[in-house]
């Protein structure tokens, strides 16, 4: 207190009182917050008994981020202290927001390595408002769909609206960048109107007599979204699985799957212009345009990045399931029934000579995988586009994925890694997995039992993961520059059984089954084998 004994505070005292520092107390004197209540003879400033409690108000609205003049308008009563701190929490959102724009930006920056080149781009992007993103889209929707009458298409893509969230994780962010940049691609512009095209053609019919009679999928357009989801799910749980257990769409176990398919999917046409009303060459061509006009690559990835940015759940991609059907749809443009004298043929073989049949194969194929150094692993193949490695890994599962038929086991995933670490990592692998679909086939019944839809004898299966495997041990003996007599005591055998399995198989370039070569004289079973399935022997 001041010496004098009137109860007035000196600057100092005051300073030490609520270790506010001097320079700072006579600041907010000058900007009318704290005035003094007198001063000395001297012009000294001297602070009355509330000053204290008045210096704890500034200070913390000062440190919840209130400028002075808001401070003083409360302090003087000219405004709320409610409302002047609503006022400041709505532009600390603000700044907030901001800063973490400014964070998200950094992180995808340090992310995706982010050239300097690029950053004034993605700076720019990121700070676009939401009717500045919604203009961007609006703009590519109405260019690329000038003209063409589907309205309800139209509608569906200017109601997505890419407006991330406030506070965007990188890959939001990134996926935002990377988006900005794809609608200005005149190819997206170009599947958009395709997919308008394909909707303008195919749009729902007037309502007849299925909506009159009481179907009411047909009279309710969300029951008829429902069925359309219905059956694009069980395509891709049924291709998936068909993936999964290697059925080659255009081998003729594919046949059923697609006929299953077709039959689930024909109802959804009821309403559309001129619906088929079986399976068919007509209803399996527009199931495939379809699926081509749906599946376009830039459109999918545009909704990906548009659901990621938004925080929305991305729609689930075709992959492979979608390359499997389309591939199935254009092999078999016809129904067609199995041949069961194949079956019944292959079903009077003698169980025992399948296993040994297959044993035999397994041991010369696994002889020449022992062989295989680790530097081989990277050799080219016969088979376009593996290494010796991915065709071993290819070999590998062919064993699990019988073994788990003939065990009611789940498959596989064809596309992971099954031959491990280590030098040696493929030799294990192939010798356990060919160890154990033998001991498998054995004690599990299997050739006396039949699967899947076209009831396949289980001799069948067992035979034709012989085919694979005798074949594919060509492949790898031609990538290794070993010899190819491979199984010369059942090699004529397992031909047989092949001509018999992938007879009906359409050949076609490029496809699973290429047209049969010519073997050339004297060739070996096995060469013969390879000839058949559309290899090129010696």
């Amino acid at each position: 207190m001041y010496e004098d004994g009137t109860g007035l505070l000196s600057i100092g005292a005051l300073s030490r009182l609520t270790g506010v520092s001097v320079k700072t107390i006579r600041n907010w004197s000058d900007q009318d917050l704290l005035p003094p209540a007198a001063r000395t003879p001297a012009g000294y400033r001297l602070y009355g008994p509330d000053a204290p409690a008045r210096l704890e108000i500034v200070r913390s609205l000062r440190e919840l981020g209130i400028g002075t003049a808001a401070i003083r308008a409360v302090l003087h009563r000219e405004r709320s202290l409610g409302d002047t701190a609503e006022r400041w929490a709505d532009a600390l959102d603000a700044q907030i927001r901001t800063l973490r724009l400014q964070r998200s930006v950094l992180r995808t920056v340090a992310a995706r390595g982010t050239a300097a080149e690029e950053l004034p781009q993605m700076t720019r992007l990121a700070r676009l408002s939401a009717e500045e993103r919604r203009r961007i889209v609006a703009d590519v929707v109405e260019d690329a769909l000038d003209g063409v009458a589907a309205p309800a298409y139209r509608s569906g893509l200017l109601a997505a609206t890419p407006d991330p969230p406030e506070d965007p994780t990188p890959e939001q962010l990134d996926a935002w960048v990377e988006l900005a940049a794809l609608v200005r691609d005149p190819e997206l512009g170009a599947a958009l109107r395709r997919l308008a095209e394909f909707s303008a053609r195919t749009a729902p019919a007037q309502p007849t007599g299925a909506a009159d009679a009481g179907d009411p999928d047909a009279a309710d357009p969300a029951a008829a979204t429902e069925a359309a989801v219905r059956v694009a799910e069980l395509m891709r749980t049924r291709a998936d699985a068909a993936v999964a257990a290697g059925i080659a769409p255009d081998s003729p176990v594919a046949e059923p799957v697609l006929a299953e398919l077709i039959a689930a999917w024909i109802p959804t046409q009821a309403t559309t212009h001129d619906p088929p009303a079986e399976d068919g060459p007509a209803a399996r061509t527009r199931l495939l345009e379809q699926l081509e006009t749906v599946a376009e690559p830039l459109v999918e990835r545009y909704w990906q990045l548009l659901c990621t940015a938004t925080g929305r759940p991305a729609p689930p991609r075709w992959g492979a399931a979608g390359t499997w059907t389309a591939a199935a749809l254009r092999a078999h443009r016809t129904p067609s029934e199995p041949d069961r004298s194949a079956f019944e043929r292959l079903a009077d073989t003698d169980p025992e000579r399948v296993l040994a049949g297959y044993a035999q194969v397994a041991r010369d194929v696994g002889a020449l995988v022992a062989a295989v150094r680790p530097d081989d692993l990277r050799l080219s193949t016969p088979c376009a586009g593996w290494t010796v490695r991915e065709l071993l890994n290819h070999m590998v599962w062919e064993n699990l994925m019988a073994t788990s038929i003939a065990a009611g086991a789940p498959r596989g995933d064809h596309t992971a890694d099954h031959l491990g670490d280590g030098p040696d990592g493929h030799i294990v692998a192939f010798e356990e997995s060919a160890r154990t679909a033998l001991a498998v086939f054995t004690g599990s019944g299997m050739l006396h039992r039949t699967f899947g839809p076209y009831e396949a004898p289980g001799g069948l299966l067992v035979q034709q993961v012989t085919v694979e495997l005798l074949a594919h041990g060509w492949d790898l003996a031609r990538a290794v520059g070993a010899p190819t007599d491979l199984a010369p005591e059942v090699a004529a055998e397992v031909l047989e059984a092949a001509r018999l399995i992938y007879g009906a198989a359409p050949r076609t370039e490029g496809s699973s089954f290429a047209p049969e070569r010519p073997a050339p004289p004297g060739a070996t079973a096995a060469d013969r084998l390879a000839a058949y399935l559309g290899r090129l022997p010696d």
